[in-house]
């Protein structure tokens, strides 16, 4: 929740591989009360979402690419390094406050970083407080088509999608 009594909400839509693209889908609400908190340092709080984290672990399950999915808000001068699972690909995206380091690298409210597959990842506050999602998991290696809200695998596959929507299918 925002100081003015906002509230933020943001949703993350998963790829799935190839072979499960036509299971039934499945929504997770997740309200802000079944959201654990860890505190691993003074001046950092991170929401865990999805994955594991300081011992805790979010209400998101059950997901093939293994999702890592977190709140941090860091204060300035603090900082925190966030374990990656080998092989994770993924983004951070600086939505509140002004400023923060992640990597190393300076990044403003509304940028994002795209991860590199090589482990830990330190944030750290700068000179005012800041929150970023960080968003990683399993890369499917696999060919993506989209269109509007539908993504496949091939051009084929989405105009069968959309034949099928057209046809009251789902």
């Amino acid at each position: 929740e925002q100081e003015d009594g906002l509230m933020w909400g943001f949703q993350l839509w998963v790829n799935l591989p190839a072979k499960d693209k036509m299971t039934a889908p499945r929504y997770q609400d997740i309200g802000p009360e079944r959201i654990p908190v860890a505190r691993p340092t003074e001046g950092v709080e991170v929401k865990v979402i999805a994955g594991e984290f300081g011992g805790v672990t979010g209400p998101v399950a059950e997901i093939v690419t293994q999702p890592i999915y977190l709140d941090i808000a860091v204060q300035p001068g603090a900082s925190v390094t966030i374990p990656l699972p080998e092989g994770h690909a993924g983004f951070a995206y600086v939505f509140d406050g002004k400023d923060v380091d992640v990597a190393g690298q300076p990044l403003a409210r509304s940028e994002m970083a795209v991860l590199s597959r090589d482990g830990d990842l330190r944030i750290a506050g700068r000179d005012t407080a800041a929150r970023v999602l960080l968003v990683a998991g399993h890369p499917l290696n696999e060919a993506v088509t989209r269109y509007g809200p539908f993504v496949m695998n091939t051009p084929e596959e989405i105009h069968q999608a959309i034949a099928d929507f057209r046809a009251g299918k789902f």
